[in-house]
């Protein structure tokens, strides 16, 4: 029976973890009895790395297994819950940043909170205390940082104090209380005693892990060592080296010397490959320890036959390559994983293998703030501090849980008057709909649209107190707010909250349970306002994660990279690698600078990245592994991951050994990927594009327009084809908003007002005053946003002075507006054709003729423009010569003006030749008749002003299968009865 060797020992990067550990174990325990086992106790360092060493113990025979637990007990007993204790931050900070508002600097009180709560967690696992925060000189710092360093020596005051609260304390106590006894020579353990899995990130846990090494039964187990690194190398790795792979072994190196192998029945699988990685992830500067030992590592093709490097134009690209190996791992029955950081690249994955009916195993599961309780219990908290909008109320009535409560047949009527409501809303709605509105709209149908509308119109009168309360509440007031709300809109009227959908399935288990832990911790949170409770709920949301329940693939996996030390599938896919990914980005610490965290004795924020890069060396030691990235994401140029960035240049920079060819050989590999995917995407069936469509309708295509459709069908045809033919309007927009068109409307309103409003005093000081006070009156009847009423006003009230002057001016010159806003009508006979008008106004002078004028709330139209294409006033002024205006019969018009809403308010006019009106009418009489007639097609954008205008029917005519200088196909559409 061999004696127990204490110490430090390793497993090589790419080894399966767990069942090396096992098998290390079993070695060690041979000729024990078998209940020795049962005596051996495990330290491990996550629940994922003990549950695959229980798993590969029970592949290996039936035995005694040893007692696992995981490091973080150490401490035993029930700590302080985290929630509770950031809420307790909370209402510190909360207090401290009414004093001093420049601490937040843009975060929330929520967000301080936690990242709060995160330093005061690392001070607990370094060992460091409120004394070590008095080391930092802040004199040396902005201000702000010096305010910063007060505050925190209050708060660690306050959330260090004994007894200790927290794990991380408990932890480090544990530890500390253990390895004094130890060292005393007390309570020492009688069995073996193993850590494994950890690397001793934290101080408390390599503090632990280095007093099991020096007992004589103990041994620590370190992951993905690298032996090839020289002591030249390991001396290096100090705290201004926390960015490298190994940094976390270097004290045990230092400590104990270079580590055994911990069993020799599990070697790395590609020697080579760790060896070539060993070198590309040198700390920096490594150009010359890459020209010094590059030669040494012998013919690169082999050391990378296992690498496949897959470098895609998009991230769309990358998912589908990536889909395809795992389609094609899937159906050899070959097992697969697929790390990354990246959560949007593995949905366009999980996507992508939709087509296929493969559901990978994800041990992330989906954060609760993306699952259908998460989002709808988001869209409720968003309800509250802010005036109801019509796109808010409907994405809670369409959401799937809304009115889930009272059964499908109810649901499905529920779907009928929510699709209803919106068209109504669109149309004709209020920009912020009420009690008022809904009652009004629900009386005009049958009973159940009225008890439908009445149970929607009650919700908003509840709604409506919280709507208006922008104030700071109690965190209690606001959950039972948002659950009282969230129950009212699933169970629907008549249902029960009970049951409906939104607290069932797993899901809705874990969004009920943690409500309820959010309400048994909520009196000790700070007074929220709405906006500032929907960031915390949302960050509460997002630290849960939900499996859901699925028929996954058991082949299929996707990982995060902290599971690359467990992982033992023979093939591995890095995906995503680019900067910001692998590594994550580094969040700002807000609490201390660089300097002060050095001071204090804390860690740099890099050592995360160390962590990373560890992970990335482990995984991509697996025996076959694909490395991916796309060069450019939605927004710009992507850069390639530092370890990826290392690697190729590594191998570049070695052409004797083959590191140039070992490297295209990789790049070949994975654009063959590439290729299938295009392939894939590529449609079986070529369809030929459409050609530039011009339709001609029978006859008679059209009975009446619009002179302000006349430029229209000069310039796209198509839209006039598609409007007054075919009968298809453009939907509104889900939320209306002050728009330049809204705008223009409003401003017409008020000019049509004043016009009619006018008194016998027309002196520029009256007429102002009937001016403003009309504008006054509109706006706040037609203009349901503050903020726009504020700007319009100011614009009328800016030009107001020039808009009265010129008015003042007509009307003593003896000018009168005989007609503002009237319809006319002028009938072209041949054709039984209208055309129709709506003048902004027209003004009889005091010779008897008329003065055609048209307000413009934005810049109006040229001479040369209204030559070619604007010929709404020319026209209106022909329909005025032919007597189509009632109040102002058969007239000669004397000119045509614009009067501007915008600018100085100035009235421009225009050249009015002789006989310009009857031309317009000539040439546009010859131009509809062409169309009547069907001798002239609707082209679409036939001549567009600008190439980027759009118009409303481009998706109908299928624009972008055509070029705008191709030639248009005239085409008969209907039954023209030609015989």
């Amino acid at each position: 029976m061999a004696e127990w060797q204490p110490g430090v020992f390793a497993l090589p990067c790419g080894v399966d973890f767990a069942g090396a550990l096992a098998d290390g174990l079993i070695e060690r325990m041979a000729g024990r009895p078998p209940e020795a086992m049962a005596r051996v106790t495990v330290y491990l360092n996550s629940g994922r790395t003990l549950t695959e060493l229980r798993e590969a113990f029970l592949t290996r025979g039936p035995r005694f297994l040893p007692q696992m637990r995981l490091v973080t007990q150490l401490g035993g007993g029930a700590a302080t819950a985290r929630l509770a204790r950031r809420l307790e931050l909370g209402q510190t900070i909360d207090r401290f940043v009414k004093l001093q508002p420049d601490l937040a600097r843009g975060q929330s009180v929520p967000e301080l909170a936690a990242s709060l709560a995160d330093l005061m967690a690392e001070m607990q696992l370094e060992g460091l205390t409120v004394e070590d925060l008095t080391k930092i000189d802040a004199s040396d710092h902005a201000q702000h940082w010096a305010r910063s360093l007060e505050f925190l020596k209050i708060a660690a005051n306050f959330y260090m104090a004994e007894p200790a609260q927290d794990s991380e304390a408990r932890l480090r106590q544990a530890g500390e209380a253990m390895a004094r006894d130890w060292a005393e020579g007390r309570n020492l353990p009688a069995d073996p005693v193993v850590v494994a899995g950890s690397t001793g990130s934290h101080g408390a846990t390599r503090d632990f892990m280095m007093a099991v090494a020096r007992l004589d039964k103990g041994a620590v187990v370190l992951p993905g060592y690298d032996p090839w690194q020289s002591s030249s190398v390991w001396k290096t790795l100090d705290a201004r080296a926390e960015d490298h792979p190994q940094a976390r072994h270097a004290p045990f190196i230092a400590e104990f010397g270079e580590p055994q192998p911990w069993t020799l029945s599990h070697q790395a699988p590609d020697p080579a490959r760790n060896r070539l990685m060993s070198l590309a992830l040198r700390p920096a500067p490594v150009t010359d320890q890459w020209i010094a030992e590059g030669p040494g590592l012998g013919d690169l093709i082999p050391a990378t036959e296992g690498l496949t490097l897959i470098e895609a134009e998009q991230p769309g690209e990358e998912a589908e390559a990536i889909a395809l190996i795992m389609r094609e791992a899937a159906e050899e029955g070959r097992e697969l994983t697929l790390l990354s950081p990246d959560r949007g690249l593995l949905r366009r994955v999980t996507s992508a293998l939709d087509r296929w009916s493969i559901i990978p195993d994800d041990s992330s599961g989906r954060p609760l703030a993306l699952t259908s309780p998460g989002l709808f219990l988001r869209h409720v908290a968003a309800l509250f501090g802010q005036p109801l909008t019509v796109d808010a109320l409907l994405v809670i009535l369409k959401h799937p849980l809304s009115h889930s409560g009272a059964g499908r047949e109810t649901r499905r009527e529920h779907q009928r008057l929510t699709r209803d409501l919106e068209l109504e809303l669109r149309r004709h709605g209020p920009a912020f709909p009420d009690a008022e509105f809904m009652r009004r709209w629900g009386s005009k149908r049958d009973e159940t649209r009225r008890d439908w509308a009445e149970w929607l119109a009650q919700t908003m009168e509840r709604l409506a107190p919280l709507a208006e309360d922008r104030r700071p509440r109690p965190l209690t007031q606001r959950l039972a707010d948002l659950e009282a709300l969230a129950n009212e809109l699933a169970a629907g009227p008549g249902g029960a909250p009970e049951a409906s959908e939104l607290w069932k399935e797993r899901p809705g288990e874990a969004a009920k349970a943690l409500l309820g832990h959010l309400n048994t911790h909520a009196h000790l949170g700070h007074d929220m306002r709405p906006g500032e409770f929907a960031d915390f709920l949302m960050r509460e949301m997002n630290l849960q994660s939900v499996r859901l329940d699925a028929i996954t693939n058991h082949l299929i996996h996707f990982r995060g990279p902290r599971e690359a030390r467990t992982e033992k599938s023979p093939l591995l896919i890095l995906a995503g690698l680019n900067e910001g990914s692998w590594p994550q980005a580094l969040d700002p610490d807000p609490w201390l600078s660089r300097p002060m965290r050095l001071a204090a004795g804390l860690t740099l924020p890099e050592r995360r990245i160390g962590l990373s890069a560890h992970d990335f060396q482990q995984a991509v030691a697996a025996p076959r592994v694909i490395l991916t990235r796309a060069r450019r994401d939605a927004e710009a140029e992507t850069i390639p991951s530092r370890w990826l960035n290392r690697l190729v240049n590594l191998l570049g920079g070695l052409p004797a050994q083959n590191g140039k060819e070992a490297l295209a050989a990789m790049r070949q590999r994975g654009q063959l990927w590439l290729d299938l995917a295009e392939l894939q995407g590529r449609p079986r069936l070529k369809i030929a594009p459409a050609e530039r469509p011009s339709p001609i309708p029978p006859f008679p295509a059209l009975s009446q327009m619009s002179v302000t459709e006349v430029k229209t069908l000069i310039r796209d045809p198509y839209a006039v084809y598609a409007r007054r033919v075919l009968g298809l309007n453009r939907l509104p927009p889900l939320r209306a908003e002050p728009d330049p068109a809204e705008r223009g409307t409003v401003l017409h309103g008020i000019v049509q007002g004043f016009l009619l409003a006018r008194g016998a005093d027309t002196s520029p000081e009256a007429l102002k005053a009937v001016l403003l006070r009309k504008a006054d009156e509109v706006l706040e009847a037609k203009v349901p946003w503050p903020s726009a009423r504020l700007f319009w006003r100011a614009r009328i009230a800016r030009i107001a002075d020039q808009l009265v002057r010129d008015e003042s001016e007509r009307l003593a010159s003896g000018s009168l507006p005989l007609v503002v806003e009237s319809r006319g009508k002028a009938m072209l006979p041949d054709f039984d054709f209208a055309l129709t008008a709506q003048p902004d106004r027209i003004d009889v002078l005091p010779d008897g003729r008329a003065q055609i004028y048209d307000y413009k709330s934005g810049k109006p139209p040229t001479d040369k423009q209204i030559a070619h294409f604007d010929k709404q006033l020319p026209l209106e002024a022909a329909m005025a010569e032919r007597g189509a205006f009632e109040k102002l019969g058969q007239t000669e018009v004397a000119g045509i003006s614009y009067i501007q809403l915008g600018g100085e308010g100035r009235t421009e006019s225009r050249d009015f030749p002789f006989g310009f009106a009857d031309r317009t009418w000539s040439g546009f009489a010859e131009l509809i008749g062409k169309y009547l007639r069907g001798e002239r097609g609707f082209t679409a954008r036939l001549a567009m002003e600008q190439s980027v205008h759009g118009s409303d029917y481009d998706h109908l005519s299928r624009m972008g299968e055509w070029a705008p200088t191709e030639a248009a196909s005239p085409m008969k559409i209907g039954d023209h009865n030609d015989g």
